[in-house]
């Protein structure tokens, strides 16, 4: 049995990289190596660019909304010890917020938008490193000003020192009639993070924001800043500790879009397995000529006592060496560029005088990527599946060959 699987091992390598100069053979093999090589590396760069967006969005998300918030319908109104209860847990850091919908306008129209209200240090810390015009350090007490997204500035055409109108979605009851609340702020800066986080989300000082949406000393929750997003062992713990409380994070207030995203990236990769599919139906045809320019050869195997099942064997490994290669080398060219595709793409554009993104129309300046391996385990085994199916029917065509007829067919 082991000399068995030796010959066929030898045999199947020798067919698979040892057939130079037999013309259009040789050739269709080299091209089934080649599709497949570049199946796979497609499939691992396209994947890497989408987990790359992925992360983007999210980083500049949770440098915007909470990441994780603790609240009551009536609000809280003994935040302040709560939150000095809470800020002795590691990995996080606590502050209160007020939240508030409201209509930003100005001369040129209005917009809805998200106003959040926060201390002057978690807008520092949060807010600061994305400011693109005016100061975060200017929302003080009591001055009602505002900080906007650039998408907004843009569709309001403001910039910082022009005076606001916010319109709260509340009636205030004069003997003239009902009218709604509006509230004139300044705007003091504009923002940019990138999406639609820009065109939706404003923020006050605390303080004015309490006094605008009308909470006296309440707030409507506490946000949390973690030290790891991603991991959130901690806000478990504080469900189970604060039950009276509600208790959301990131993941769950944006779970739609992030089902989104997944799904957005399932489909890429199914469509563009097809590639891939491609290439073991080249390892098919490449197997198929095999076994009809070999059919002396395997007469003269099956007269010297090789069974059928070590015929099928020595096309199954030929055809298993071709699709492993490309594979392999696949896997090593696409996370290579998926690991070099930033750089690479900012040479090209240096190299030819052009931006491929626009800095005033998209919120990236450079292609991301994010390679991860677990993305390169699953196309290489699904390749690799791919191309075991790819050589039964060759293979099992191989070893129905009546040695007679294969001899008689040779001469």
């Amino acid at each position: 049995m082991l000399s068995r699987a030796r010959l066929a091992l030898f045999i199947g390598l020798r067919y698979a990289f040892g057939n130079r100069g037999q013309g259009y053979l040789s050739f269709v093999s080299v091209f089934s190596l080649a599709a497949m090589t570049l199946g796979v590396t497609i499939l691992i760069v396209v994947l890497s660019v989408m987990n790359g967006f992925d992360r983007e969005i999210k980083t500049r998300m949770l440098d915007v909304v909470p990441q994780a918030t603790l609240s009551r319908p009536e609000g809280l109104a003994d935040w302040a010890a709560l939150r000095d209860q809470l800020a002795v847990r590691a990995g996080m850091t606590v502050a209160p917020y007020v939240e508030g919908q409201a209509l930003v306008g100005f001369a040129r129209g209005q917009a809805p938008a998200v106003v959040y209200g926060l201390e002057s240090a978690a807008l520092t810390e949060r807010i600061g490193p994305h400011m693109v015009a005016g100061a975060v350090q200017a929302l003080a007490q009591g001055e009602f000003g505002i900080v906007i997204g650039q998408l907004l500035a843009r569709e309001l055409g403001v910039v910082p020192g022009d005076k606001l109108l916010v319109t709260l979605p509340e009636l205030s009851i004069t003997p003239a009639g009902a009218f709604p609340r509006v509230k004139r702020v300044t705007l003091v800066g504009v923002y940019r993070v990138g999406g639609q986080l820009d065109n939706g989300v404003a923020f006050l000082h605390l303080a004015d924001a309490q006094k605008l949406f009308r909470r006296g000393d309440r707030v409507d929750g506490l946000r949390f800043t973690l030290t790891d997003p991603y991991r959130l062992e901690g806000v478990e713990a504080l469900r189970e500790r604060y039950p009276e409380y509600r208790i959301s994070t990131w993941q769950e207030e944006a779970s739609d879009l992030f089902h989104a995203l997944r799904m957005e990236k399932t489909v890429v990769g199914l469509l563009l397995s097809v590639i891939v599919g491609v290439a073991a139906f080249n390892i098919v045809a490449a197997l198929v000529l095999m076994v009809n320019e070999k059919r002396s050869a395997i007469g003269v195997l099956r007269s010297y006592g090789a069974t059928r099942s070590t015929i099928a064997a020595i096309f199954n490994v030929q055809g298993c060496a071709l699709g492993l290669t490309g594979i392999a080398l696949g896997a090593v060219l696409g996370g290579a560029l998926a690991l070099q595709l930033a750089e690479l793409i900012a040479w090209i554009e240096d190299l030819f005088g052009f931006r491929i993104f626009d800095p005033e129309l998209y919120f990236i300046t450079r292609l991301p990527s994010q390679l991860q391996w677990s993305d390169v385990a699953w196309v290489c085994a699904g390749a690799g599946v791919l191309t075991l199916l790819a050589t039964l029917y060759p293979a099992w065509r191989a070893g129905r060959l009546d040695p007679v007829e294969a001899l008689q067919g040779a001469h």
